[in-house]
């Protein structure tokens, strides 16, 4: 899944969001919302499946998170940014994403979507987890 497109992580992060609001119980509800996305069906079903593979993986990227954010825990961080990183985790992780290249979508999104230190708090943690993940190759070339 690496090449991950900016409308594809948009719609992932639509759809992790609605994940994070109202669980996964009608997870076919949430892929049609982004129907309405105004994007290629290739971006909503790329969006979606990144969605749902952060989900299922967010109890392992939420502990890595825990320790360098001790002020703010994973439940009273903006829905945003946590998905966002949820996300961002994902590509790194499990994706193939080059971590150069999924911090930089996610920061990007965290521009857009977040509040005014959204990009500086997601740009920090991230880099600091890349660079500190044995299971992470910190040489990984940041092409993805």
């Amino acid at each position: 899944m690496s090449g991950i497109s900016r409308d594809t992580r948009r719609c992932a992060l639509q759809a992790i969001y609605q994940f994070d609001a109202v669980g996964d119980s009608d997870a076919e509800q949430i892929r049609e919302t982004l129907e309405g996305s105004r994007t290629s069906e290739t971006a909503q079903s790329a969006g979606f499946e990144l969605a749902r593979g952060a989900w299922e993986h967010r109890e392992e990227s939420d502990e890595l998170v825990r320790p360098l954010s001790p002020e703010w825990p994973t439940h009273r961080q903006p829905m945003i940014d946590r998905n966002i990183l949820r996300i961002a985790l994902y590509e790194i992780r499990h994706a193939g994403t080059a971590g150069k290249v999924a911090i930089n979508g996610a920061v990007e999104l965290a521009k857009e979507f977040g509040g005014e230190k959204s990009f500086g708090f997601v740009n920090a943690v991230l880099d600091r987890i890349w660079k500190d993940d044995s299971s992470i190759d910190p040489s990984q070339p940041g092409e993805g």
